[in-house]
């Protein structure tokens, strides 16, 4: 197909999705005016069933757990897809390596290296941004967050660290093989929480464990593991989606 072709048919794509989100949106309430029920059912039982203040995540990782199941693994896959992609990029460019080195010594693509002030200040924005991270994740059965926010908010570390230094520092502290390990333990870890609800005998993903005591951190029975087991894929997941990009951009760099 020509390349006039495929404008011609995202152009007419775009004008039907961008009708039909006219459509839809048409047909939401006013804001501030919801129309329920599930909702107002979840906020008068959910903090009583699951002993959890944070409604949303317990609808996440409890009542419709298994959607977000289908969820997580949609990521999974997307970063499987991305990293499958940009490999064989890697393998066409390592084949033209004298061009693509004198491609870009004729436009001058040169990348400045971070001044004092910025490594200072992204190197003192890492440690408290760990352990903020790590709070929404811990914390997302009875405050807003949860293992998606808080997986993003600790993949960002490792960005600081390569906005600090360069491609090579951030390989070095981000194992490569360790951090593939831990998006498939997250994201193993989810089916298996579910499973182990079938082995004893109930439904696959139902809460097992003891509820704890509401506005506690071992409150919400399975809710808070679930939600550590997605911040570890989703974390994982994005440090692996840096990585690739960052070394299919800058690795005829880092060989001149």
């Amino acid at each position: 197909m020509s390349r006039g072709w495929r404008t011609f048919l995202f152009i007419c794509s775009a004008i039907v999705l961008f009708f039909v989100y006219l459509w839809g949106a048409g047909g939401l309430p006013p804001f501030g005016h919801y129309r329920g029920p599930y909702g107002d059912v979840l906020n008068q039982v959910a903090v009583f069933e699951r002993h959890a203040t944070d409604v949303v995540t317990a609808v996440n990782f409890d009542y419709r757990g298994f959607d977000t199941l289908g969820e997580e693994f949609i990521l999974f896959i997307s970063v499987i897809g991305c990293s499958v992609l940009l490999r064989a990029l890697r393998r066409e460019q390592k084949e033209n390596e004298d061009e693509a080195a004198k491609s870009d010594e004729i436009l001058g693509r040169r990348v400045p290296d971070p001044s004092s002030a910025t490594k200072v200040t992204t190197l003192a924005l890492i440690g408290p941004l760990v352990v903020f991270g790590l709070y929404v994740v811990t914390h997302g059965q009875l405050t807003p967050g949860g293992g998606f926010q808080g997986g993003v908010i600790l993949a960002t570390a490792p960005l600081l660290v390569y906005i600090a230094g360069d491609l090579k520092t951030f390989k070095r502290i981000t194992s490569h093989a360790l951090v593939e390990v831990a998006e498939a333990v997250g994201a193993l870890g989810y089916v298996v929480i579910g499973a182990i609800g079938l082995i004893l005998g109930r439904q696959f993903l139902q809460n097992f464990l003891p509820l704890g005591q509401t506005g506690t951190i071992n409150s919400a029975g399975t809710i808070p593991l679930i939600s550590i087991s997605v911040g570890l894929e989703v974390a994982g997941g994005f440090v692996l989606l840096l990585y690739a990009f960052l070394e299919q951009t800058l690795e005829t760099r880092l060989r001149e």
